[in-house]
């Protein structure tokens, strides 16, 4: 099995073709749309649907009560932008990097067009006095929000906080009356196979119903650092993100927010965020606007089978410490580079994804104990947790990426050391992956170029590097110095933030 580590050579960018995925976010807009064309269930035809003489259909699920019950609750949300953003809506968060052996996903942008001053999405009331959930990328950008109910009445909604890093957003609206809201249910019950029907505004039809199946559970589509979506293949489109997911007893188990698709349009494969994390999410938007996550400071990967070897590993699981952070939780609890975390608070951990989430949900300033394996044996030690800093993407991640410039940064591991021909004492963060016609990739950056420096600051790891660019981005020059190894030879590139994108 080919390590995950692994850096290829530099290859040229490759424009995609009509077999490219894309990974696309749900808004649509008016005034020039973001997208066209409709996926929904075919007209029945005339006539009897069995043959003379053939017993009736059994079993089929009958979804009108559940639609008749719920739809109350599904709301239209037009979001009024920015004059600055109407050029640019970007996704959740920050770029994202792309795998190694094949063509970059990417996130679906909308056709910019100067006249485009509306995006369309969905969301949902989850209690009496107006309370409104919908994606973060929806409301992005807002000049103003409103908000279309189901019997047509519109109102204005204000942003209680949005959460990029989970692409979740809270609205309030005021109606003067007690409203009709759905509850969010135990999306942990969730079973593939199991029947779901999603609703929306795909394209600006509100209010409508598509039904499929639970495709998979705790899909990772490198989205955000704590993606654990549920895949279904009910038929969603632009315009959909935001609205809900219900199962057969009318509780909500997810918000529908992204598709995988040839073309833009909806082929059976869409992505919908858990439950579990919206309530998490929205209690702490709802109280204090913003959320706080817990931080101990280590870069992770995955444990490969050939690094399980390497390892002396029973098993594949668990997360590899790349990189500890100076001065942070893990540093002073004695975790090192080369040890392997199971598991956090009794929690199996099964990839750094599953550490990120794990350690995220715990609030800062309590302990965390953490169980993990160095030179083969177990140890288990308590770590104070920290809260996330805000520079960091994801503090838990082998991977920090950096939107506003277009980078993906990783920590230099002994494999990628002999393959970059690295001395031993090199430190810094390695160029995992360039945004194409990002200020990085015009300015020349290349995948396998190690950043050792930001402006004259020496950096020796992802974390610091992503903290010393954000320090760079905020000063009055918009531009970046990245003293870099190319081949073993030192050099600088400066970046030009000009034409970079801007942040909601």
């Amino acid at each position: 099995m080919t390590d995950q580590t692994q850096m290829p050579a530099p290859r040229p960018r490759r424009s995609f073709r009509r077999s490219a995925l894309v990974i696309a976010l749900l808004t649509g807009t008016a005034l020039g749309g973001y997208a066209a064309g409709h996926a929904g269930f075919a007209a029945t035809p005339a006539g009897p649907v069995n043959p003379p003489g053939a017993a009736p259909l059994a079993n089929v699920p009958d979804f009108a009560n559940l639609v008749s019950h719920v739809r109350p609750a599904v709301v239209s949300i037009t979001t009024h932008l920015k004059v600055s953003d109407t050029a640019d809506m970007s996704g959740p968060g920050p770029q994202l990097p792309f795998p190694f052996n094949q063509p970059p996903f990417s996130m679906m942008q909308p056709q910019q067009q100067p006249q485009a001053i509306e995006a369309r999405g969905s969301g949902f009331i989850i209690n009496a006095d107006g309370i409104i959930v919908t994606n973060n990328h929806v409301v992005k950008g807002a000049k103003s929000v409103e908000v279309t109910l189901s019997d047509g009445t519109k109102l204005p909604a204000h942003i209680v906080g949005r959460d990029p890093r989970t692409d979740i957003a809270v609205l309030k609206i005021d109606a003067g009356h007690k409203l009709p809201f759905i509850e969010l249910g135990n999306s942990a019950q969730a079973r593939p196979g199991e029947w779901v029907v999603a609703m929306g505004n795909p394209f600006g039809l509100g209010g409508t119903v598509t039904a499929g199946i639970i495709s998979a559970e705790g899909r990772d589509i490198g989205d955000g650092p704590y993606d654990k979506f549920i895949q279904i293949d009910a038929p969603i489109n632009e315009g959909n993100s935001g609205g809900p997911l219900f199962t057969q007893n009318g509780k909500v188990i997810g918000m529908n927010t992204a598709i995988l698709s040839p073309s833009g349009g909806s082929v059976g494969i869409g992505f919908a965020i858990p439950s579990d994390m919206i309530k998490t999410v929205v209690a702490q938007l709802q109280a204090h606007g913003h959320v706080t996550r817990g931080y101990i400071g280590v870069e992770a990967q995955p444990v490969s089978q050939t690094m399980a070897k390497a390892l002396h590993l029973s098993g594949n699981g668990g997360a590899l410490i790349a990189g500890v952070q100076p001065g942070t939780p893990a540093e002073k609890a004695g975790l090192l580079p080369g040890d392997v975390i199971r598991s956090v608070n009794g929690e199996t951990v099964k990839d750094p994804r599953e550490l990120a989430v794990d350690v995220a949900a715990v609030k800062p300033g309590d302990t965390a104990k953490i169980e993990y394996l160095r030179d083969g044996a177990a140890h288990t030690v308590d770590i104070h947790v920290a809260q996330l800093p805000e520079h960091i993407a994801t503090a838990n991640s082998a991977t920090h990426e950096h939107g506003r410039i277009g980078l993906a940064l990783a920590p230099i591991t002994p494999q990628l050391r002999g393959q970059l021909g690295l001395p031993r004492d090199a430190s810094g963060a390695v160029v995992r992956g360039v945004q194409p016609n990002s200020p990085a990739d015009m300015a020349g950056i290349q995948q396998g170029d190690v950043i050792v420096g930001v402006g004259t600051e020496a950096v020796h790891s992802p974390g610091e590097a992503a903290s010393a660019i954000a320090k760079a981005e905020s000063g009055p020059n918009h531009a970046v110095a990245l003293r870099i190894l190319r081949n073993g030879q030192p050099a600088f590139v400066a970046i030009e933030l000009g034409n970079a994108p801007k942040q909601g």
